[in-house]
């Protein structure tokens, strides 16, 4: 994975956008209401093979943060969602401890993947990171 793939988007004018069969760009916006959104391509892909793959619907709990709200949040201090390429996500009646499971098959010598108590953290690192 590399910056350079990193989508920049506008939450007033590309919103509605479809990047996938099932996530559109407002999915990923920051929860400060800030207009730009930054999506890297592969976590959509990610995140349409887990809704295809449970075929149920993928609520985006977090995905792109500023870096202020980042830290509002009490992110971590280079957390993958500041660059776009991650989000917290809950699949309907999946625990998340399967999510992972799943998104291991996908990524299994890359990618973050974090298991919590209700909802799962997926990002497209380059290097594997699991938690």
């Amino acid at each position: 994975m590399n910056g350079v793939n990193v989508r920049v988007y506008s939450k007033a004018k590309d919103g509605s956008k479809a990047l996938s069969a099932n996530f559109r760009v407002r999915e990923f916006a920051c929860k400060d209401g800030s207009d730009v959104i930054l999506i890297h391509p592969d976590l959509v892909k990610v995140l349409q093979k887990v809704r295809t793959h449970f075929a149920r619907p993928v609520k985006l709990n977090s995905a792109y943060r500023t870096p202020t709200h980042n830290k509002k949040v009490g992110g971590e201090t280079f957390s993958q969602h500041q660059y776009g390429t991650a989000a917290d996500i809950v699949v309907t009646g999946v625990a998340p401890k399967k999510v992972a499971a799943y998104v291991e098959t996908l990524m299994p010598k890359s990618g973050g993947i974090g298991i919590y108590s209700n909802f799962t953290h997926i990002d497209c690192r380059s290097k594997k990171a699991r938690w």
